[in-house]
């Protein structure tokens, strides 16, 4: 249709050939509406190709129509870090008899991380090579103990807490990362003992390995912050010993030293 009209050898085109035979006053005149009728012509013919294109799409886009609601044919989804799995199993333990979960900062003072727990200014763990310095008195916090004191200096007595987070000792070999994770428990009040402390350890122990019958000992040990204070051991059978027992090693504990709640205030 474009050609029959609009071409060279075309309708409007021979029309506009025939004005040399029309006179002259009516050539100006009939010029006119064969431009406007061409006019016309083409926006009309425009209007129906895109009409025609616009059909055409949306047939096209409906025969290849997506759901895009519909369920991928797999699906893959993350799963939280074994440690941040084992950090919320203990708090949800310790939250059930009571304890509240505290926070503190990564970047602690020397006076929170080693003075007011009593570790003295000669104390190995104050050393270059077991701590990393910011400057002499700034350091990355060694233990969580540091939120113990904040604590109580803000909150006082009675309280129960638990202190959970990443500590950092400059350490590194096959066992030992310069980066790794620790969680603290605190008791302040006018009447627990060392063996309510023996109970809430043997009475977790056992829930956490899941064996009622988990083999659980105290060792005497020292720690500056803690008096008494006791290595924490549980049994296991190796598999290519028999029934010999074996014991690993997995938290130390105590009484809070009474120098230390002085610390604290």
């Amino acid at each position: 249709m474009r050609n029959t009209y609009l071409s060279k050898k075309g309708i409007f085109t021979a029309h506009m050939q025939e004005l040399a035979k029309a006179r002259a006053e009516e050539r100006p005149q009939l010029g006119k509406i064969i431009n406007d009728a061409k006019t016309h012509f083409q926006q009309a013919l425009q209007e129906k190709i895109d009409a025609f294109r616009a059909r055409e799409m949306a047939e096209k886009l409906a025969a290849e129509r997506v759901d895009v609601t519909l369920a991928g044919r797999q699906t893959f989804q993350g799963g939280l870090h074994p440690v941040t799995l084992t950090r919320r199993r203990i708090e949800d333990w310790f939250a059930r008899l009571g304890f509240v979960v505290e926070d503190g900062p990564e970047i602690e003072d020397d006076f929170h991380n080693f003075t007011a727990l009593n570790i003295p200014e000669h104390h190995p763990a104050r050393a270059m090579q077991d701590t990393f310095y910011f400057d002499p008195k700034t350091v990355l916090r060694t233990h969580t103990s540091g939120v113990q004191i904040r604590t109580m200096e803000r909150d006082g007595a009675p309280l129960r807490i638990v202190a959970p987070g990443r500590v950092y000792r400059s350490d590194l070999d096959a066992t030992h990362s310069p980066m790794f994770h620790q969680i603290e428990g605190l008791v302040v009040d006018g009447h627990s003992t060392f063996a309510d402390l023996k109970g809430i350890i043997i009475h977790f122990l056992r829930d956490f390995f899941a064996r009622e019958d988990l083999q659980v000992r105290f060792r005497p040990s020292f720690f500056p912050f803690t008096e008494p204070s006791a290595e924490v051991d549980i049994a296991f059978f190796d598999a290519g010993s028999g029934d010999n027992v074996k014991w690993l090693e997995v938290l130390g504990c105590g009484m809070v030293h009474p120098q230390v709640l002085r610390n604290a205030g």
